[in-house]
């Protein structure tokens, strides 16, 4: 639609120890023909997606000094270099004859003077979505990495008074807005988890029999029941191919990892310890399992092959190590760590190596990874209810609005 994209000068390298956020001007998209406060909301959309994953500085639009009139005219580039603005993005909404939203941005390379990169939505009604599109998209061309902006997180809703909480599942654009609630509370569900391949997840229900264990498809709504599971200690997680899970399942007093094929619904024990083995979380790969364990005395993290077998230790700090989740990218695995009485969300090599605390406080738990392995999330609870915050790998927390108290998220692949 476009001149091809010229090669960026700017960038993000977000592989050193700490970034600094790029000055990023976002001016409100012209509204030719369709509705300005859309055109300033998707604007606006675009603008918190990118500031909120701590690498981008959008600038005051108080300090601009050129005020975009055309969407087909370059930009007045030396107006921007004087506010020191190193990306540009402008756009326009055309309402088109047939009710739709023709959505168009560019973004612009300000010191070198070129367009790193244009296009064009067309949607009815959900605008929303188009923003984070086009986020991360800017995100993509500026960092080299994919966006993940473009995505949903579920997670359990918690209403009422706090001895009489009611649970559901809900779920949320990662934002926290579209929030629809898909379980009507009539049963206690515990600790959903995504498919890694589909819009799909695997969610613990305790109705009055022991805990089931289901398999729910966001988009049909459709529900199935994987399997009824007296001992289960925590919610199964997918392969990365979506075709098996992983779980702990106790006999005798005793957790042991168990995988399950979703086809047959075949069991296989992977881990005879002893001891209790739980929270179970797959290498991207699918060839290794990290999980908790107390068999060396206390919750510790070990690493084994995804066919059961031998396991090494890869946590020798202070304190209790629990729900190690791999990341995404392979590099890194995700944990809780309980340590004088403070709980920590941190992060490891899957070697045990370069471990890092990312926030403490009173009781942090449960993270789970965005599908870039850049961000987590995971729910804080200070005393009156949980709450969830996410964070980079740098450090950078934000909190994530919800409706009530939220726990146990759960983040989707891309949206399709």
């Amino acid at each position: 639609m476009v001149a091809a994209p010229a090669r960026a000068q700017v960038s993000i390298d977000i592989n050193q120890g700490n970034v600094q956020p790029l000055p990023i001007a976002i001016p409100d998209f012209l509204a030719n023909g369709s509705d300005p406060q859309l055109a300033r909301d998707i604007a606006g959309v675009i603008a918190a997606d990118l500031k909120r994953s701590g690498l981008f500085a959008p600038i005051d639009h108080k300090a601009f000094i050129e005020k975009i009139s055309s969407f087909d005219a370059p930009p007045r580039f030396g107006d921007w270099r004087i506010i020191n603005a190193q990306a540009l993005v402008t756009g326009q909404v055309v309402r088109q004859g047939d009710g739709r939203v023709s959505t168009q941005f560019r973004l612009w390379d300000v010191f070198a003077g070129n367009q790193l990169e244009g296009q064009q939505f067309l949607t009815d009604k959900n605008w929303r979505r188009v923003a984070h599109l086009i986020a991360d998209m800017i995100y993509e061309r500026l960092t080299g990495e994919k966006g993940y902006f473009d995505t949903r997180v579920v997670y359990v809703s918690e209403t009422g008074p706090k001895d009489k909480r009611v649970k559901r599942l809900a779920i949320m654009d990662q934002d926290g807005f579209n929030n629809r609630f898909i379980t009507a509370g009539g049963e206690l569900v515990l600790t959903p988890r995504f498919s890694p391949t589909s819009q799909e997840i695997t969610y613990m229900s305790f109705g009055n029999a022991d805990p089931r264990v289901y398999l729910l498809n966001l988009e049909t709504g459709q529900r199935e029941q994987v399997g009824n599971f007296p001992g289960m200690t925590f919610a199964p997680r997918f392969s990365p191919d979506g075709q098996k899970v992983a779980m702990s399942l106790e006999q005798g007093g005793n957790s042991s990892i168990y995988a399950m094929d979703l086809r047959s619904r075949a069991t296989t024990k992977l881990t005879d310890s002893g001891a209790i083995d739980t929270s179970p979380s797959y290498s991207p790969d699918g060839n290794q399992i990290v999980f908790e364990s107390d068999r060396g005395g206390n919750q510790q993290i070990y690493v084994m092959s995804a066919g059961g077998g031998g396991a090494q230790r890869i946590s020798f700090g202070q304190g209790r190590y629990s729900t190690p989740v791999w990341s995404p990218r392979g590099d890194l695995i995700a944990f809780t760590k309980q340590s004088g009485g403070k709980f920590a969300i941190g992060v490891m090599r899957p070697d045990g190596s370069g471990e890092r605390v990312l926030t403490e406080g009173f009781h942090n738990e449960g993270p789970t990874w965005a599908p870039n392995g850049r961000v987590l999330m995971f729910f804080r609870d200070q005393g009156a209810g949980p709450k969830i915050f996410s964070i980079d790998v740098t450090g950078n927390e934000q909190a994530i609005p919800t409706q009530g108290f939220a726990s146990d998220p759960a983040w989707s692949p891309p949206l399709n």
